[in-house]
């Protein structure tokens, strides 16, 4: 809140984001509220990698500032730090061998004795809350009045959350892939001005954090910074 505050909210938002992901209930939350205060006019630019949950707020903006360099991933939500869609594949998978060969269930119980139900439960509920709110963002802000809106966001959510696509969680989709899905993203290079800034900023942030102690950086265009610092 104090990032944005004293803006003029006419002008909309460059979003400058570099992330590995993080919690999809504070996603959200914030993705929710940045479109309140913008009326969606948001841009995201990725000088390098938004994963994960970054992915889900890049699918919230009008356009994507990408370049050669960057990077989407999977929209594919970890729970206890295990990704959700790994363990559904692997329920599957274990379901499949058995069907086929009864004798490797002694196999696939120590395998599976890691998960409990509650987890199971609660990784099918993550796919779908995640699979929900990007599906209505990409509806309602990057394909806003297109008439194949909904199709469009039908295709996207599929490609960036099934395990058949993906394969793995920590998966980079460079600019390319990210254009052969579906997302409007414009290439960082056809602006030298924007890539310049774009890229300086970047690597200013990945100088102050190679020290290890600093794990997280908001700050806006005025120098309002919040930082998070570990303890080593």
């Amino acid at each position: 809140m104090a990032a944005v505050n004293g803006f003029d909210f006419s002008k909309g938002l460059d979003l400058i984001l570099h992330t590995p992901g993080g919690d999809i209930g504070a996603t959200e939350s914030l993705v929710d509220y940045l479109h309140q205060l913008f009326d969606k006019n948001i841009r995201v630019l990725v000088p390098q990698i938004a994963m994960s949950a970054g992915t889900m707020i890049a699918c919230s903006a009008k356009e994507i500032i990408m370049g050669k360099q960057s990077s989407l991933g999977p929209i594919d939500p970890q729970i206890r730090g295990i990704p959700a869609i790994g363990v559904l594949a692997e329920l599957d998978k274990a379901a499949k061998d058995i069907e086929e060969n009864p004798h490797k269930i002694e196999i696939w119980k120590v395998i599976l004795n890691k998960y409990n139900p509650t987890l199971i439960v609660s990784c099918e509920q993550a796919i779908e809350w995640a699979k929900e709110f990007v599906e209505s963002w990409l509806t309602s802000t990057m394909f806003d009045g297109d008439p194949e809106a909904a199709n469009k966001a039908t295709k996207i959510i599929a490609l960036l959350s099934e395990f058949d696509h993906t394969r793995n969680h920590g998966r980079h989709f460079n600019m390319n892939k990210c254009r052969e899905i579906g997302l409007n993203v414009t290439a960082m290079e056809d602006d030298d001005d924007l890539q310049d800034l774009l890229l300086s900023v970047h690597h200013c942030y990945m100088h102050v954090m190679d020290g290890g102690r600093i794990v997280k950086i908001v700050e806006n265009d005025r120098g309002m910074a919040q930082v998070r610092i570990t303890n080593i």
